[in-house]
């Protein structure tokens, strides 16, 4: 599992909501189960690892069998859902099949495409709010609809429904306000985990 956070969060700041949900199902899935967290900024160094990851030696060269049995999950929040989408990409052009992909409140990066989904991802989930400066891609489509089902777009609304999230900085809770809400809404990253451990194999629930 490959996790993107937002803007300029480090990859281990454990106050936000793709570090917290990586650090939950490393501790339900200790074994059978890698989960890396990067900044959306390290997409290279986030496919050099899927790459390392999947191959049988170690050295990120893939055999058809490696690229067969691969199992990835991709997810994030704001830029790291953008991300999300260009990883799940670049691993397309290599011919590497993608499980799930879930962006949490995507914001578009330059130069990226975050609305349409690659043909190699099987599934893909979009949360999204709708208020406030920067706000998330309402809507996802499959760039084919007949290998990508997208399970939704999920709208989330902090205008009517508010949260305190004390724990964020100042200027994050002041100029980005729904857009840390959704952030810290655990409403959300529960929907989002009961997502990703519908795809994580049997012998693994419950670990």
């Amino acid at each position: 599992m490959i996790g993107f956070v937002g803007g300029f969060v480090k990859h281990d700041d454990p106050v936000y909501g793709t570090v917290r949900l990586a650090a939950r199902l490393r501790a339900k899935y200790p074994s059978g189960v890698v989960v890396r967290v990067f900044e959306n900024h390290h997409e290279k160094s986030a496919l050099s690892e899927v790459l390392r990851l999947l191959s049988a030696n170690g050295n990120g060269t893939l055999s058809s069998a490696d690229k067969q049995d691969a199992r990835i999950i991709i997810f994030g929040h704001s830029w790291g859902g953008s991300e999300t989408v260009t990883l799940a990409r670049q691993l397309q052009s290599e011919g590497i099949p993608v499980l799930l992909t879930v962006q949490v409140d995507s914001v578009r990066k330059f130069g990226e495409e975050d609305r349409v989904i690659p043909a190699n991802v099987e599934e893909a989930a979009n949360f999204y709010q709708p208020s406030g400066i920067i706000r998330g891609e309402p809507k996802i489509r499959a760039a084919n609809p007949e290998a990508t089902e997208i399970l939704g777009n999920f709208r989330f609304d902090y205008e009517a429904n508010p949260l305190s999230c004390g724990q964020y900085p100042l200027h994050d809770r002041i100029f980005m306000k729904t857009h840390m809400e959704m952030d810290c809404d655990p409403r959300v990253w529960t929907k989002v985990e009961s997502l990703i451990r519908s795809k994580l194999p049997e012998e693994a629930h419950g670990l």
